[in-house]
């Protein structure tokens, strides 16, 4: 015991010495007997730790012993608890500091998470579906945007002048002032003006009229020809003139303004070797001044038509190109005053009874004659226009690299109140009402909201497509919605939509939860579904939803809606389209009719930013093609029954791709069932696979510069699956052998493409149905 004693004390009382080492002896019957304690000095002294005498060393030295030696074993061990306790007391003061940090919630005025991001996939917590749209309804309210509208009005504002200029830095202001990060997207794009003289239309050798309006990206010529009444200018119009043996070449065609777009009037012209396109507003359409000009463009696309498929910015090298939609033909507006001299002096046949309900003053509503000669002049001038698009953004709490947008077109021909000024004016609201929520409510949006303001709209979404076309990439892996409040209010006795079908759910549940404007005491739903919604409320997106680009060129899910009236169509394009001409189309409600457009809106953006899932419906997508696939294969069968087809063209693989699609949204669908919902790891494994589906429907085996709407289900072109059914309707005798292998070709690339949608529904490769 002493001997141990003396070694403790050695070890902490120390030795005028260099260093220490331990020599641990085991005796033979493995017992530690004997301890020696060695220490050296520069001179190799060795001392035995229990043979050394008190003042003296082996070598008889005085030995100086330190005050350290002097202390007692229990002043040393008190020294040792105190300094234990010392530290024990320091790390729970430096424990307890940090976890009161981490509790600490940050306060702060701007309501966008840009430094704060949660690192691990835990939830996030907000507020409930019902207080989010409670708080919604209270704090969107109308003197606000009454505010907005009148903020945002202006006479003059057109794309790329100083008057558009001026809105986007007020609109940049007012985001900024909601604490929102913002940024622009400048581009240099290519549109048509009138020319310093005004186009012409001259019949039968005199001038008719004052030609005001004028229809961009027409084709620029001067062209003669006789006059062939051609109602609307639909395909089916024109079909119709066939079968009443009327001679469609080398004609100037005069149509009606409305039903389709003046690009989709002109294109159809074109294809039946018209000369030259003439539109007009008939007043059984239309409750305008007779001299009131129509503006619009015909570029059957989107975006600028010089740089197609790619974005117009100043670095970019533009390629000598153009869009295959830019027509070949002039086309040109006319006045109900122009219509009038035209028309009423038109000879050869009656028209069909329902092509002359048309109320033009004096008019018979004839097809023409080869007298009636019309000639066209139009001058336009292409010039280069900079334009700018602002964006504000309230980043998500959790997923902030996945984004919805919400967009509006700012620019317009004339005052554009409908056009422009009431989309921009909710825009602002609603990022005003949403980063209120944030600020002051708790809101925690998962996801991420973009507020777009667009420009030259008018010119075919030049500004929104141009910037689809610059981001494609990252927008396709990171985009999963986009909204439009272009158009939102033109009437106020119907409600009409366009979507992918992946939000058709989400828009009928939005519907039954926002009170109708008209009468409060019943919903959206309750006052305009009917007995089905699908059919009262959804028609086809097509090109003159500014939507369009979105989900057809970038295959994001889209949503555009619009109240309207069932009557009169609204004066858009013309310089009558004035706050007063709205509250008299609306009947003075548009207020409230804004006010409900704007839940809408921000009740579906809630939707898709606030749930753990996104609600987008991919099951919808099954009976959309299967709707096509039956269309085929009956169309098929016929042809193969009759001989027009070789039996080699198989219905297969066509349908074991749709079985493929069908499995994957039902897998997945049981796989949300399953699901964890409050594993936020999982949550983002399921979206992902929900985010692919639109855009895997994109055709892969299509140049955007010569098809830019890729979507082979709502697109355009060859590759779609409505072209394979007119394909077949078309058929009338035995196809030459290349007609065969085309049409094989198209209907084997259309097949693939949706297996590929399949496979990337399905998640994992080892998922995938790979039977076809």
């Amino acid at each position: 015991m002493d001997q141990a004693r003396t070694t403790v004390s050695k070890i902490f009382n120390g030795e005028p010495r260099s260093y220490t080492r331990f020599n641990l002896t085991q005796n033979m019957e493995g017992d530690n007997s004997h301890v020696e304690m060695k220490l050296s000095s520069d001179m190799d002294d060795e001392v035995e730790a229990n043979g050394v005498g008190e003042n003296t060393n082996q070598h008889n030295r005085p030995y100086y012993p330190s005050k350290l030696n002097q202390r007692s074993p229990k002043t040393v061990c008190g020294c040792v608890i105190g300094i234990l306790i010392l530290f024990i007391i320091g790390y729970l003061i430096g424990y307890l500091c940090n976890r009161s940090t981490d509790k600490t919630e940050i306060k702060s005025d701007c309501p966008v998470f840009n430094e704060i991001t949660p690192v691990r996939a835990e939830p996030v917590y907000s507020l409930d579906w019902s207080d989010l749209r409670a708080l919604l309804k209270k704090k969107l309210t109308t003197n606000n945007i009454n505010s907005n509208l009148k903020e945002f009005s202006s006479a003059s504002h057109q794309a790329g002048s100083t008057g558009d200029e001026a809105l986007a830095n007020k609109i940049m202001g007012k985001f900024k002032t909601f604490g929102m990060s913002t940024w622009t997207d400048e581009h240099y794009v290519k549109i048509h003006e009138p020319g310093s003289s005004n186009n012409r239309v001259l019949f039968r050798g005199n001038i008719v009229g004052t030609t005001e309006g004028y229809l961009a990206y027409s084709a620029l010529k001067t062209v003669q020809g006789a006059a062939l009444y051609a109602h609307y200018g639909r395909a089916g119009d024109f079909k119709r003139l066939q079968e009443l043996n009327a001679d469609i070449n080398g004609k100037v065609v005069l149509v009606r303004a409305g039903l389709l777009s003046f690009a989709e009037k002109v294109s159809n012209a074109a294809s039946m070797n018209a000369s030259a396109v003439l539109i007009y507003p008939d007043p059984v359409n239309y409750n305008i001044k007779e001299d009131t000009a129509l503006f619009g463009h015909v570029h059957l696309g989107t975006g600028d038509p010089y740089t197609p498929g790619f974005p117009s910015f100043n670095h970019t090298q533009f390629p000598p190109a153009q869009s295959s939609g830019l027509p070949s033909i002039p086309a040109q507006t006319i006045t109900i005053r122009q219509a009038t001299e035209i028309m009423s002096k038109l000879g050869g046949r009656t028209s069909p009874d329902d092509w002359s309900d048309g109320m033009l003053r004096d008019t018979m509503y004839k097809l023409g004659d080869d007298g009636d000669i019309i000639t066209v002049e139009v001058k336009n001038v292409l010039i280069q226009k900079k334009i700018h698009n602002v964006f504000g953004v309230i980043k998500g709490y959790m997923d902030k690299d996945r984004y919805m947008v919400i967009g509006a077109q700012r620019d317009a021909w004339g005052p554009g109140y409908a056009r422009s000024t009431v989309g921009t004016s909710l825009l602002v609201e609603l990022a005003r009402t949403i980063t209120d929520m944030i600020k002051n409510d708790g809101f925690k949006p998962k996801r991420s909201i973009i507020f777009a303001s667009w420009s030259a709209g008018e010119f075919g979404s030049v500004g929104a497509t141009e910037w689809l076309e610059g981001y494609l990439t990252s927008l396709n892996l990171k985009m999963f919605s986009y909204v439009s409040l272009d158009e939102v209010i033109s009437g106020f006795d119907t409600f009409k939509a366009a979507a992918s079908p992946l939000l058709y759910e989400l828009l009928e549940n939005t519907m039954k939860q926002v009170s109708s404007p008209v009468d409060a005491t019943k919903s959206l739903h309750e006052q305009f579904a009917g007995s089905s919604w699908e059919k009262s409320v959804m028609e086809p997106m097509g090109l003159s939803h500014s939507a369009y680009p979105f989900l057809t060129f970038s295959g994001i899910p889209s949503l555009s809606f619009r109240f309207t009236s069932s009557s009169k169509a609204y004066p858009f394009g013309t310089i009558e389209d004035t706050d007063q001409n709205l509250e008299r189309y609306t009947s003075y409600n548009t207020l409230k009719l804004a006010k409900t457009a704007g839940e809408v809106v921000g009740l579906v953006t809630l939707r898709l930013v606030h749930d753990h899932l996104l609600k987008l419906n991919v099951a919808k997508y099954t009976s959309v093609i299967r709707n096509y696939v039956s269309q085929i294969r009956s169309k098929v069968e016929s042809r193969q029954t009759t001989g027009r087809l070789p039996s080699t063209v198989t219905m297969q693989w066509l349908l074991s791709a749709q079985g493929s699609y069908d499995r994957a949204a039902s897998a997945l669908v049981s796989a949300i069932r399953n699901s964890d919902l409050d594993d936020m790891e999982q949550c983002r494994i399921i979206n992902n696979r929900i985010m692919r589906v639109e855009g895997s429907f994109l055709s892969p085996y299509v140049s955007p510069r010569e098809s830019l709407f890729r979507h082979i289900l709502l697109g355009s072109g060859s590759h779609t699956l409505a072209a394979l059914v007119h394909h077949l309707e078309a058929i009338k005798g035995g196809l030459e052998s290349a007609d065969i292998d085309q049409f094989k070709n198209q209907f084997a690339l259309a097949t693939w493409t949706i297996q590929g949608c399949a496979n990337a529904l399905a998640g994992e490769v080892w998922d995938m149905d790979n039977e076809i």
